[in-house]
């Protein structure tokens, strides 16, 4: 009986960037989503407490553009190192299985 083999598969390099970047963007849209919705909330309970009228830009302001700023920030850092180092990982495997 033969085995079955996998065609050899090396980790790409340039394949890197791209993946980081459309991490660092989905992660930040999606924070900033959040963080608006929140902000418009909180917006709402302010101005209904004191009864005055609700100031959306405000909300856009001072609490989303920050929290996505603040977490694409951390997020493009820490997908950085983990693509490299899933990268350098993948490439030590191939060449383990390459000598094996």
């Amino acid at each position: 009986m033969a085995s079955a083999q996998t065609p050899d598969r090396s980790p790409l390099w340039y394949l890197i960037a791209p993946r980081v970047l459309l991490v660092t963007f989905l992660l930040t849209l999606l924070s900033f989503a959040v963080s608006l919705l929140l902000g418009i909330l909180g917006v709402l309970v302010l101005a209904w407490l004191r009864g005055a009228r609700p100031d959306m830009t405000g909300a856009y302001r001072h609490i989303a553009a920050p929290v996505a700023a603040v977490v694409a920030a951390v997020v493009l850092i820490s997908v950085t190192v983990l693509e490299i180092r899933h990268y350098r990982q993948a490439k030590t495997l191939a060449r383990i299985e390459r000598a094996s």
